[in-house]
């Protein structure tokens, strides 16, 4: 285990803020980046503006000294696009800004870089019985996943034959507190107690809470090898969506109402609405193996799905609940 500075790039976002939170109980030594400066700001948390645009002179200062990267900043999915070009968009934000970032880091003598992918590097979807593993081939299907597959490969690429260790972590959906977009629609219909029409559904996807996920990402920087290449980060069991409906109506203690509605139908009905890549998501199979990332840190998820829900409705907070188990 080693306690040199660890950098995490986009530390003012949903995992980078619970993942800086949790290095300070630990007592890690830690350099965040954030865009901009705010009233209150701690001295840990350097602000850098837009990183993607940032120059080399920058980004050899930031990780100069540092033990390990965990890049976190990017272009998320946008479910609206709003730029002319959003492939290029993409590959500059999440692809050429991580492959300078790793230049950078290994003129500096970074020893670790773990780079936050997404399982959309892979696909969209894994067979039933076959969770897509680390060795399958990729076949991303839009311009997010094209980027992240290819920050992954020039990481790679830059990193190979060099004495920096570079991982992957290709991440599913992340639940949590703070969670935006897609689990937070779902927990507000569920609350809200709104009709669902997913009671036919009969798939299974894997999830993913914070709290497994910022022990995933600390597993990696306190194993004495990190292993290297695309790992997948998983919650032990994954769900099939009308059984993620119940759950979450019994962590907020409310009666689901799920209705059924023959899933060929729903699909033609998202497509109908604009919502259809959204219904496949909902009704299709995205299993991950995350074999690897166990067998190669010993790393396993602590929290089950009832519990990391309660947790989320209880409003406490993953990296609070591991600093007093420390």
């Amino acid at each position: 285990m080693s306690d040199g500075l660890v950098v995490v790039t986009g530390a003012s976002g949903f995992i980078g803020a619970a993942l800086v939170a949790r290095l300070r109980a630990a007592g890690r030594p830690l350099i965040g980046t954030v865009r901009e400066v705010k009233a209150g700001m701690p001295g840990d948390l350097q602000p850098v503006g837009d990183l993607a645009r940032a120059p080399d002179e920058l980004l050899d200062d930031l990780v100069s000294g540092a033990f390990a990267v965990v890049h976190l900043a990017g272009r998320a999915h946008v479910m609206r696009e709003t730029v002319a070009d959003p492939e290029a968009a993409y590959q500059l934000a999440n692809a050429e800004m991580t492959a300078r970032l790793a230049r950078a880091s290994l003129r500096a003598g970074v020893q670790r870089f773990v780079l936050a992918s997404s399982v959309k590097a892979a696909g969209e979807a894994s067979r039933p019985g076959r969770p897509l593993a680390p060795g399958d081939t990729p076949h991303p299907e839009d311009a997010y996943g094209r980027s992240k597959l290819a920050a992954e490969r020039g990481l790679f690429g830059i990193a190979s034959g060099t004495p920096m260790a570079a991982a992957a972590l290709r991440l599913p959906l992340v639940y949590g507190r703070h969670a935006r977009g897609n689990f937070a629609r779902l927990v507000a219909a569920v609350r809200a107690r709104r009709a669902l029409p997913f009671a036919s559904i009969d798939n299974r996807r894997s999830l993913l809470y914070l709290g497994n996920l910022l022990d995933a990402i600390q597993s990696m920087l306190d194993v004495p090898q990190m292993p290297p290449g695309v790992h997948y980060v998983a919650d032990a069991e994954s769900v099939a969506t009308p059984d993620l409906v119940r759950a979450i109506a019994s962590a907020w203690r409310v009666q689901p109402r799920l209705a059924a509605m023959p899933v060929p139908l729903l699909r033609a009905a998202g497509l109908l609405l604009g919502r259809g890549a959204a219904v496949a998501r909902l009704a299709g199979s995205l299993e991950v193996d995350t074999t690897s990332l166990r067998e190669g840190t010993g790393w396993t998820p602590r929290w089950s799905l009832d519990a990391a829900l309660a947790e989320v409705a209880a409003g406490s907070d993953p990296q609070g609940a591991h600093a007093r188990s420390l």
